[in-house]
């Protein structure tokens, strides 16, 4: 650009015998319109209004590149409990042997008093007791499984019947239509705990609410056995439901839907909030923790973190996200155009130094103001808001 004005400063003075004073103020209006501040300025303002906006909507995103991913969704895959479901509520309490219910539920909920599971807290809700957390000598989460954990000298397992069987424990057939944690202690079976899941108020809205918007497909994780995934995904009209899985599966089952994905540039987010979905979370284009009852792990992996902990949070995510999408377009056609403008009447000798100066900080200006515009809470996340996005 400085060459480009030397050469409207100095050539027609001396090759057409112009005058070099008017010459000289047509190269310093060319100057002016041409600093880029006004572009350079446009792009970030509009990623730094998203994120401001998704905070104030309690949506921490992470940095600007996720929240232009997340302008770009393909698929979203949940995960099942503490996502879409809600999984606090013990239906049943099976002891065995020589077990009482209350002696059950009593190893069951210190076993899993460290843990923040949503399987956890509800069996810790249960048993309704104050906890007695000296009473547990050694406590080791296994994701995907359950708990090991040693109290008074007993072994305590607490989990899924793989975790049991790794153990030699042998389990017994339970409903499958509902989530069972089985317990053993020091290596006989005691008892297994029936937990009903009950799915969030808004996870059925928020899915038909993505595919308003656009999102071609709608699946779904779980370490449940496949007559409850079954069963959640056909409530909730998801297009896959993958079930029994472990952590190192999950990341296997999302690596395959990458591949088959309806658009090569469209983006897979994934949604969980447990340790187990850390390295999904971790591995995805865009990871997205439920930041309440999230684990550390998970919160710690994800790019965005929903802190109220529902779905549908996900859906004015991405309306911010594509809100942002566009001023940050419009920023960008708004600069070039009127620069491009002003810097050929500017060369034609038709405009004055005010208008350059109009063009670079005016221009910067609007810029701003209009990036301030994606800082304003979405109206709605349906209908006609959801379309457009």
């Amino acid at each position: 650009m400085v060459l480009v004005v030397a050469s409207i400063a100095i050539i027609p003075p001396l090759l057409w015998r112009q005058p070099f004073d008017e010459w000289v103020y047509r190269a310093l209006v060319f100057l002016v319109v041409s600093c880029p501040c006004a572009l350079v300025i446009s792009i970030p303002v509009g990623f730094f209004g998203g994120l401001g906006g998704a905070s104030r909507n309690g949506i921490l995103v992470k940095g600007g590149q996720y929240l232009e991913a997340l302008g770009n969704v393909d698929t979203v895959v949940f995960d099942k409990t503490g996502t879409l479901t809600k999984g606090v509520k013990v239906a049943k309490v099976v002891p065995m042997a020589d077990m009482t219910r209350e002696e059950l539920l009593d190893y069951a909920a210190l076993a899993e008093s460290y843990s923040n599971h949503p399987i956890a807290l509800s069996i810790v809700e249960a048993y309704g007791k104050p906890l007695d957390r000296q009473r547990v000598d050694e406590y080791t989460e296994i994701p995907g499984y359950g708990v090991k954990a040693r109290i008074r000298g007993r072994q305590v397992l607490v989990g899924t019947a793989g975790l049991l069987k790794q153990h030699g424990v042998t389990c017994p057939e339970v409903e499958l239509a509902y989530t069972a944690v089985h317990l053993s202690i020091d290596g006989q079976y005691a008892g297994y705990i029936i937990i009903e899941d009950e799915l969030k108020e808004d996870s059925k809205q928020a899915i038909n609410d993505l595919k308003r918007m656009g999102v071609k497909r709608t699946d779904m994780f779980t370490g449940d056995n496949y007559h409850i995934g079954l069963k959640v995904g056909q409530n909730l009209g998801l297009d896959e439901v993958y079930a029994e899985l472990l952590p190192h599966q999950k990341v296997e089952k999302l690596e395959t839907i990458e591949k088959t994905k309806a658009t090569r540039k469209g983006k897979v987010v994934f949604v969980g909030d447990g340790i187990n979905d850390a390295p999904v979370l971790a591995r995805v284009d865009v990871g997205v923790a439920m930041g309440e009852l999230g684990s550390d792990a998970a919160i710690e992996a994800a790019d965005v973190v929903l802190m109220t902990d529902e779905s549908s949070k996900l859906v004015t995510a991405i309306m911010i996200a594509s809100r942002t999408k566009r001023i940050v377009w419009q920023n960008i056609i708004m600069a070039l155009g009127v620069k491009g403008l002003v810097l050929l009447l500017g060369a034609a000798g038709t405009t004055s130094m005010w208008e350059a100066v109009f063009a670079d900080v005016g221009v910067a200006i609007l810029s701003i103001l209009n990036a301030m515009r994606v800082i304003k809470k979405p109206r709605s996340h349906r209908c006609d808001e959801a379309t457009a996005a």
